[in-house]
């Protein structure tokens, strides 16, 4: 429980930095944050698998590039759901998930 708890709080500080980063990218508050970042594990939990072996002949066509895509639409996702939480388009989406998985593997080795 107590590393659910604390890849909860990463994520959250990840979202945190990221929305300050990327322009288009905001989040309201720590409590929108939090929210944010628990939607977002559910999502990437649920939703990403399915869709993942849904376009799993682009993501081979395009050499695993697709993969960007579908983690930005998840980022938009969440996004939609979480009131304060807001990404203003696609490439904002795509960008700001390039920028959370760099953020989220420095954060996770700096506290793991």
């Amino acid at each position: 429980m107590g590393k659910l708890v604390t890849k909860l709080l990463i994520t959250m500080l990840t979202l945190l930095i990221t929305s300050a980063i990327i322009p288009g990218m905001t989040i309201n508050g720590l409590w929108a944050g939090f929210w944010a970042a628990l939607l977002l594990g559910v999502v990437n939990l649920l939703v990403k698998p399915v869709i993942t072996v849904l376009t799993l002949p682009i993501t081979i066509l395009s050499l695993g590039l697709f993969l960007f895509i579908i983690n930005g639409l998840m980022l938009l996702l969440t996004a939609a759901l979480v009131p304060g939480f807001a990404v203003n388009g696609i490439l904002v989406a795509i960008l700001g998930s390039i920028v959370l998985s760099i953020v989220s593997s420095l954060l996770d080795k700096l506290f793991n």
